[in-house]
């Protein structure tokens, strides 16, 4: 396992992490799987022999279950973990049980802490933007957070590039504790996040955390084209994460994976999509979740793979996007002063 350093901080994260969103199986989140103690116990032994060292939940995963379950399946080797949690989302039905607020931070902050049974979370996210709430009070109140010891980094997810860029400029202004991470949706099926949120990572420090790589399990080789979903999938079920606006662009994704893994010995499509996601820039680390072991194993895998050059370039063909504005631009007139941060989407195009 090879392990990143996270954004401007000095806290390393395995490539991989084990995502815990499965865990629980309560109310709309049983679509996803519903791993119970002894399966999430075995689940989180398996990453931990294959070297990863953070765990991922939310609040809001089966409205608190799955942090319940890491906590109860972690107590007796707490400090051999990283725990991330995430704050924003809906805890119950009144008007402040919800947001980015000094209110609702603390108060889902200490109800975390109580269900994972410890006295810190290594990294606490912010898990979506809130336009209503004041940026100073969000940040103070994750400062104020971290100087008591209960959170150790904060990190923001879903957030668009000029949310982050309001949210590093207040951090720096105030001396407020300052996000070291992003976590974002990126795959080859969804490769919007090279536009802005990629260069942030780049530029900013602001290390990328990847969830649902497997584009919620599109970029496995179970879908394929003209031929129906898989039955227990959660697409099956109506998840909808992440939407698919051009389903014969998708399947061309799914046909080059699925060629690439076959030109590899005993290699999946869902190894390949994977390693290729490791391998890009500003990358820190990519969340993995499994319904069973054996996708949790499958997936552990790609930490051993690294593609060659051509198999790159054939999924680059395949899924790259063209240059929107103002890059395409950017690109006519100004490829003489660009920054690492502005070619890492802008020199794949240059030569075309």
């Amino acid at each position: 396992m090879h392990y990143n350093t996270l954004g401007r901080s000095g806290l390393k994260v395995s490539a991989l992490q084990l995502g815990t969103m499965t865990f629980g199986g309560d109310g709309a989140f049983a679509k996803t799987g519903s791993t119970d103690l002894d399966g999430a116990k075995r689940q989180i032994a398996m990453a931990a022999e294959a070297g990863v060292n953070m765990l991922d939940t939310s609040n809001v995963y089966s409205n608190g279950l799955s942090e319940q379950i890491i906590g109860d399946a972690v107590a007796d080797h707490r400090d051999a973990i990283l725990l991330a949690t995430k704050v924003r989302f809906p805890m119950g039905s009144g008007p402040n049980d919800r947001g980015l607020s000094r209110h609702h931070i603390i108060s889902a902050c200490e109800a975390s802490l109580k269900r994972l049974k410890t006295d810190h979370i290594d990294l606490y996210w912010c898990h979506q933007w809130d336009g209503m709430t004041p940026v100073e009070e969000t940040l103070r109140a994750l400062d104020d957070l971290t100087r008591a010891g209960k959170i150790r980094y904060a990190g923001v997810s879903n957030f668009s590039a000029w949310h982050i860029m309001k949210y590093l400029g207040v951090s720096e202004r105030e001396g407020f504790v300052r996000p070291v991470a992003q976590q974002i949706h990126y795959t080859l099926q969804a490769r919007e996040a090279e536009q802005e949120l990629l260069p942030v990572a780049m530029d900013q420090g602001v290390g990328a955390v990847i969830w649902s790589p497997l584009a919620g399990g599109l970029l496995t080789g179970k879908y394929r084209r003209n031929q129906p979903d898989p039955e227990g999938t959660r697409r099956i079920q109506g998840w909808t994460e992440p939407p698919v606006y051009d389903p014969e662009a998708l399947y061309d994704i799914i046909d080059v994976l699925c060629e690439v893994a076959d030109s590899y010995d005993g290699v999946t499509p869902a190894q390949v999509a994977l390693a290729w996601l490791m391998g890009r820039e500003g990358v820190a680390s990519v969340i993995v979740g499994a319904r069973n072991e054996q996708q949790l194993a499958d997936n552990l895998k790609a930490a051993d793979l690294t593609l060659e050059k051509e198999a790159v370039e054939k999924l680059e063909k395949v899924s790259r996007k063209p240059l929107a504005y103002p890059y395409w631009h950017q690109k006519a007139t100004a490829s003489d002063r660009l920054s690492p941060a502005d070619l890492s989407l802008i020199e794949p195009h240059l030569e075309e």
